[in-house]
């Protein structure tokens, strides 16, 4: 067995803290929305993928590591068998860790089967992915979804009892910025917050993001003709800037990894549905978490030294541009949102 690791938090060689991660559980889905996959996808070979035995160890080792906050994403996290168990062991880090949130991105469309049992497991927060109030649109962006069947997933997301609900919506032009204030105000109406995020160009998809492309100061300039908006110092620990719509409970976030770059205040790292620890969502330092876990199993000295030693690979910041094709070909299924 490796030696005791005494440090207990995770600081990068610019300084700043790393606080929170991002743990992708499975790289399949339900939906085959066309900024996140491919039409035709090949997933990994389900022994390439962590157990969710290894999931629980790895990301104790980082709650033990100063880490406040953890989100499990995918693909979609509710198709995984045994999902329930897993989130029941998450829960139980709050009261022996560091942790202090846990939270989990959605489609929503498993959330009538599994909103309860989340809450109940300790699950504080829930991001849901929606797109579309129209039905064929709706069905057109995902390929495969239901719009009925997630709007049934934010109701019982609402009556479970959350601390708070998210909607993210990822606008492209010609797709859906038409809908930029409606989605707006069914937040609004549903006393729910919501993000709108630019499309991040990972992996290879059918359509052109150089022309899908739609600003975050476009989409803001849209809900200022039609709401009154105040800078707001929410902060959920992530990368979202918000501002509060007057006169109501929603706040209105933007993720901009292309017009205002957040690298600066970056606190997070992502892991992949296979283990490698990615410092940075648009370039390609990582570590193989994963081989470490498989060749020295129940050695968290040994993982936890990997991790600190990671701290020193996080680069400064991504080089993402729409108007060329990717150089990142993982899709965000597999990077885990």
């Amino acid at each position: 067995m490796s030696e005791v690791v005494t440090q207990t938090q995770l600081i990068d060689r610019f300084g700043r803290k790393v606080s929170y991660v991002r743990m992708s559980i499975t790289d399949r889905c339900d939906f085959r929305c066309v900024y996140c996959m491919d039409e035709e996808m090949t997933f990994m070979p389900r022994e390439q993928l962590l157990t969710l035995e290894e999931i629980v160890s790895l990301l104790r080792a980082f709650a033990e590591l100063g880490v406040e906050k953890i989100r499990v994403t995918g693909g979609e996290p509710l198709v995984r068998r045994n999902v329930d168990w897993l989130f029941k062991e998450l829960g139980q880090l709050k009261q022996t860790t560091s942790l202090k949130e846990l939270t989990v991105t959605s489609n929503g469309s498993q959330l009538p089967k599994y909103a309860e049992s989340l809450v109940e497991s300790g699950v504080d927060r829930i991001n849901i992915s929606l797109d579309s109030l129209k039905a064929d649109r709706f069905k057109a962006l995902t390929r495969t979804g239901d719009l009925e069947a997630v709007l049934a997933g934010i109701k019982a997301a609402k009556q479970a009892g959350f601390k708070r609900i998210k909607l993210n919506a990822v606008i492209m032009k010609g797709r859906n910025e038409d809908e930029i204030v409606d989605l707006a105000r069914f937040a609004i109406e549903n006393d729910l917050d919501i993000s709108y995020i630019e499309e991040m160009p990972l992996g290879h998809v059918t359509h052109d993001r150089g022309e899908s492309y739609c600003s975050s100061d476009e989409v803001k300039a849209a809900l200022e003709s039609a709401f009154d908006l105040k800078v707001s110092q929410a902060n959920t620990g992530g990368p979202s800037r918000y501002y509060q719509v007057v006169g109501t409970n929603t706040k209105v976030g933007f993720i901009s990894p292309h017009s205002h770059n957040f690298c600066e205040s970056c606190n997070r790292v992502r892991i992949t549905t296979e283990g490698r620890l990615l410092l940075c969502l648009g370039q390609e330092h990582s570590v193989d978490l994963r081989d470490i876990m498989r060749r020295y199993p129940g050695d968290q000295a040994r993982l936890k030294q990997a991790i600190i030693d990671s701290m020193d690979i996080k680069p400064k910041g991504h080089d993402f541009n729409v108007q060329e094709q990717p150089v990142i070909f993982r899709h965000m299924s597999v990077t885990g949102g």
